[in-house]
C-alpha cells in the first residue's frame, strides 16, 4: 500500500498512548458524547487528520445528523457513527449512517465505539446495502505486525486520500470465496488442470461433470454456491470470462495481454445464472 515509514511510527506511538486511555474510559463506561471526544483525538494524533478544518461535528444530512464527518477536498468523504464506548456495536447502530451516506454519495461509513472501528462500503443499489471491509480493535490489535499496520492505515487521512480502501477492497472481492467458488465450477482452463492431475495420478480419465460434482457436493462450502452472492460471483466470472488475461512486468505494467486459448471443447459452465 505504499505506507511510509513515518505514518507507520505515528500509527504505533500514538495507539500505545491512547491504549490506556481507551481501556480506562471504557471502564468508566464514559458516555457517547465524551467517546466522541476521543474518538477525535484519536483521528487526529493517531490517524492523521486536522482536527479543525477536516474532522465536523453533527454534520447534517436532509434535516438528520451524524455523529461525525471527514471532509477535505471540498467533499465528504467518510462519516463515522460513534455509540458509548461501553456498547457493544450492532448492524442496526449504523443503518441510519449508511441512509446518510446514501443521500451524499459517500461511499465509506465508520461504527465505531472508540475501541472497536467497523470499516463499511456502501453498496448503491436499490434498496441501499452495505458491506463490511474490515473490523479493527484497538485494544487487542498488534502493531508490530505489518498486516495489523495495513488494516489501520485504511483509517488514516494518507491512506483515504491515496484510495487504499478500495484497493484493500478489491484485493478482498479479487479472493471473495463466492468469485473462487465460480472460477473453480466453471472454469474451463481450470476444469481442464483438474481432471489432467487426476489422470496423472490415478491413470484414469474423469469427466468434468464428474468433477463439478465433487467440488459441489464435497470440497465446496453449501453457502457458497447459493443466494445471492453466488449467483452475482457467477454473473462476474461470466461477464469476464472471455476478456483476455492481461500479463504484468515487475514493475506494475501490463504487457500485452495474453489472448484466450481457443477451445473446441462443450460448455460445462454449472450455475450460470440465466
Amino acid at each position: 500500500m505504499g505506507i511510509t515509514k513515518k505514518v507507520a511510527e505515528r500509527i504505533r506511538t500514538g495507539l500505545k498512548r491512547f491504549s490506556p486511555v481507551l481501556v480506562a474510559q471504557r471502564a468508566r463506561d464514559v458516555s457517547e458524547a465524551d467517546t466522541v471526544t476521543i474518538v477525535k483525538d484519536l483521528l487526529s494524533e493517531v490517524f492523521g487528520y486536522d482536527k479543525y478544518s477536516e474532522l465536523t461535528s453533527e454534520h447534517a444530512i436532509r434535516g438528520t445528523f451524524c455523529d461525525l464527518a471527514i471532509k477535505f477536498d471540498d467533499k465528504v468523504q467518510l462519516l463515522i457513527e460513534v455509540k458509548a464506548i461501553g456498547s457493544d456495536l450492532q448492524d442496526r447502530h449504523v443503518k441510519q449512517s449508511i441512509d446518510y451516506a446514501s443521500n451524499q454519495g459517500v461511499e465509506w461509513v465508520i461504527l465505531t465505539n472508540g475501541i472497536e472501528w467497523v470499516l463499511f462500503h456502501v453498496i448503491f443499489k436499490k434498496p441501499i446495502d452495505k458491506e463490511e471491509i474490515v473490523r479493527i480493535n484497538l485494544a487487542e490489535i498488534d502493531t508490530r505486525q505489518d498486516e495489523s499496520i495495513e488494516k489501520l492505515y485504511l483509517l488514516t487521512r494518507d491512506g483515504l486520500s491515496k484510495d487504499a480502501l478500495k484497493t484493500y477492497r478489491d484485493r478482498q472481492e479479487a479472493t471473495n470465496r463466492f468469485l473462487v467458488a465460480a472460477i473453480l465450477l466453471n472454469s474451463e482452463p481450470v476444469m481442464s488442470a483438474i481432471r489432467r492431475e487426476v489422470r496423472r495420478v490415478t491413470e484414469i480419465l474423469v469427466s468434468p461433470e464428474e468433477i463439478q460434482q465433487v467440488l459441489k457436493d464435497q470440497v465446496l462450502k453449501r453457502d457458497t454456491l447459493e443466494g445471492e452472492q453466488a449467483v452475482a460471483a457467477a454473473r462476474r466470472f461470466d461477464r469476464r470470462s472471455e476478456q483476455p488475461i492481461v500479463k504484468f512486468t515487475r514493475g506494475g505494467k501490463s504487457e500485452e495481454p495474453e489472448a484466450p486459448t481457443p477451445s473446441s471443447a462443450p460448455d460445462h459452465r454449472v450455475g450460470k445464472p440465466t
